[in-house]
């Protein structure tokens, strides 16, 4: 175990996994200003809790800032202040009117979790830009890449994921420093310390009744889980997968070899 300020523990495991995924993908180096999209759940409380270490012990120089995106209906924050407080980890709570927005927009039927993360992910791009950030620090782990490929293979008729580091339209670079690490250890490590969640982590859909709740990701974290029970290297599996695209052998006609008339 490693140890940083106030006691709080974090896995070897943890540390070489998230440690490994940086150096390969150099998602964060020299001079880099990063600003992290701190929702106060489990995953994005971890991230933070590893930038503050990496800033502490790093051999190179950076600079980060925590944000969490207020949607504009308030919520549980006096925790995550308290959090960054304790660490030392510079923190702005952004309020917005996205739930409003959402609301006023929203069609009859349809479930706007799409909907919700573009303009909140929107958000985190204008503050970055208006910052002089020139990285956006997301908290996805494995079990999210793997839900994201399979809504997108099944749902969406597209090979598609979550890489470690793309360039927005607007030049800004995002990253997942967590992409490689399973969800059971995150839900690990927060039981360790024993670190305070709230419940809803402040989103949205929570304040929808039942019938408009999501239902289509719940089905697909059983399918997979029903999947791994089955094959228990499915994830690792998967994981190589994703690094091992052979573009050549699929439909796609960009890809295909064309015979000459």
């Amino acid at each position: 175990m490693d140890k940083i300020k106030e006691n709080i523990e974090i896995s070897k495991k943890i540390l070489k996994i998230t440690g490994s995924t940086n150096a390969k993908f150099n998602l964060i180096k020299e001079g880099d200003k990063v600003l992290l999209g701190l929702s106060g759940g489990k995953d994005s409380i971890l991230l933070a809790t590893l930038l503050a270490r990496l800033k502490q012990y790093a051999p190179f120089d950076f600079a980060f800032k925590a944000l969490t995106v207020d949607y504009g209906r308030g919520g549980e924050y006096e925790y995550i202040f308290e959090y960054c407080e304790k660490l030392g980890i510079p923190y702005e709570l952004y309020r917005t009117d996205i739930y409003k927005i959402l609301e006023e927009n929203k069609r009859e039927g349809t479930i706007y979790c799409s909907f919700c993360s573009r303009m909140r992910r929107g958000a985190l791009y204008s503050k970055a830009i208006e910052g002089g950030f020139n990285k956006i620090a997301l908290a996805h782990h494995l079990d999210d890449a793997a839900e994201s490929f399979m809504m997108n293979l099944s749902y969406n008729g597209a090979l598609r994921s979550m890489p470690p580091i793309y360039k927005a339209e607007n030049g800004l670079y995002v990253i997942r420093p967590l992409i490689f690490l399973r969800e059971r250890q995150i839900i690990d490590f927060i039981a360790k310390n024993n670190i305070y969640i709230a419940p809803d982590c402040n989103c949205p859909i929570m304040w929808q009744s039942d019938d408009k709740k999501p239902y289509a990701r719940e089905r697909t974290k059983q399918m997979l889980k029903e999947m791994e029970s089955l094959n228990p290297d499915f994830f690792t599996s998967l994981k190589v997968a994703l690094g091992n695209v052979h573009l050549k052998s699929l439909f796609d006609e960009k890809y295909l070899e064309r015979q000459d008339n």
